[in-house]
């Protein structure tokens, strides 16, 4: 019987190399597509909001004659029912506020507005790729562009040639137009008995600090954001609209080299762990941005720490490398000593000194804390595979299956694909 495997979604983004007159047709058809995007949000805030197919008959016709083609039209539609979808998931969630806050009121009180250069979704009948000539075929509202060059990474012209699957987004950004696209990438086997697991410690100080010795140091980057930091109060002290356009382009810049960075952090730490044959275990922060008290000057600091997006990039390359991952609770990982398990607040020195104040062991307070949590990472693999069934009935259980009666034979239970 063939074992069904998992994929992991990937977002692939190519660099369109198009002509001054298809720059020029992309762009017309992206104007369009969110100016009448626009339009079918204000009607759908016009009648509450209905379903995707009441939706598709107030507003198809009219799309048509705007000039969209059919398969256009159906992915404006829906792209403007998800917008509304994820406003009410925000909602829910009190992402935009209390019942009542100024903010939410704004968000409840119009329809939702979609920029002029918004991404528009293709499938495959308005987008072939070509990946030997690295050329696509994009429809757009003056004609079908044939031919327009497309540039990439190896790697990534690899994975959209077996992987790609699904629709892919048609965006502008700093002038130039890009096309993201999804694929999806077939996990590896899990390594159902892992050697051991590499503890990753999550700071700011340090990036990450790993069991093995790895240590990605913040310094660099904790510099780099304070001249940001820098430059965007200058900034917006002048108020100008030059002003303000650089400040978007430099917010953009410093997200590129976090996730970059992040992105190379968590390669380190899934290769290592890929070829030892370990697991690795993550300090589960969830909340911990709402639980802390911190003073004024610390604030900047701590709320553009990007933990999660460093632990979403761990995360899923060990699923596409078969890595066991787990998240464990980073409670007194940074005031208990990984080498006789004693729990104090003075044992930790300073940020980075940690001395035990029972055996006296001495070393790097993030390199104790990371080996801290590789131990509960393996506690809780062991005991998660561990039988939770009482003896007595683990007898029982076994003296039933040495039994003359067979036991009934089950059909094994197959995930529905597609």
């Amino acid at each position: 019987m063939a074992c069904y495997v998992p994929d992991v979604k990937v977002v692939a983004q190519v660099k369109l190399l198009p002509s001054s007159e298809q720059a020029s047709a992309l762009e017309a058809t992206l104007h369009i597509a969110n100016e009448a995007a626009c339009w079918v949000s204000s009607v759908a805030f016009e009648h509450g909001i209905p379903r995707e197919y009441d939706l598709r008959k107030h507003t198809y016709a009219e799309l048509k004659d705007r000039g969209l083609g059919a398969q256009a039209a159906q992915h404006v539609i829906k792209k403007t029912r998800d917008a509304y979808t994820a406003l009410k998931a925000n909602l829910q969630a009190g992402s935009l506020g209390k019942p009542g806050s100024r903010r939410r009121v704004k968000a409840e009180s119009k329809p939702i507005v979609f920029r002029p250069e918004a991404a528009q979704p293709y499938d495959d009948r308005c987008l072939s790729w070509q990946y030997d000539a690295e050329t696509v075929s994009i429809w757009t509202t003056v004609g079908r562009l044939k031919g327009l060059r497309f540039t990439c990474s190896p790697d990534t012209l690899r994975m959209l040639r077996h992987h790609r699957k699904g629709e892919s987004d048609l965006v502008k950004r700093d002038g130039r137009f890009y096309l993201i696209a999804t694929c999806e990438v077939p996990e590896r086997p899990l390594n159902e008995d892992p050697a051991g697991f590499i503890g990753v410690d999550l700071g700011i100080a340090n990036v990450a600090t790993t069991s093995t010795g790895y240590q990605a140091a913040g310094r660099r980057l904790n510099r780099y954001r304070k001249r940001q930091l820098a430059l965007r109060r200058k900034l917006q002290a002048k108020g100008t609209k030059s002003a303000k356009r650089l400040l978007k382009k430099r917010s953009r810049k410093e997200s590129r080299n976090n996730t970059n960075i992040n992105h190379t952090i968590s390669k380190t730490i899934v290769t290592t762990a890929e070829r030892t044959g370990y697991g690795i275990a993550l300090e589960d922060l969830t909340g911990i941005r709402s639980r802390v008290r911190l003073r004024k000057d610390q604030r900047q600091q701590v709320h553009s720490w990007s933990f999660q997006q460093l632990a979403s990039f761990i995360e899923y390359k060990a699923r596409r490398a078969g890595v066991p991952l787990l998240y464990v609770d980073p409670a007194h990982s940074s005031r208990e000593c990984s080498e006789c398990h004693h729990v104090n607040r003075n044992n930790r020195r300073s940020q980075a000194e940690f001395v035990c104040r029972a055996c006296g062991s001495a070393m790097h307070a993030d390199h104790n804390a990371s080996r801290n949590i590789a131990c509960k990472g393996e506690a809780a693999w062991t005991a998660g595979r561990e039988s939770r069934v009482p003896a007595p009935l683990q007898a029982l259980r076994r003296g039933r299956s040495r039994g003359s009666q067979p036991r009934p034979a089950h059909k094994p239970h197959l995930p529905r694909l597609g």
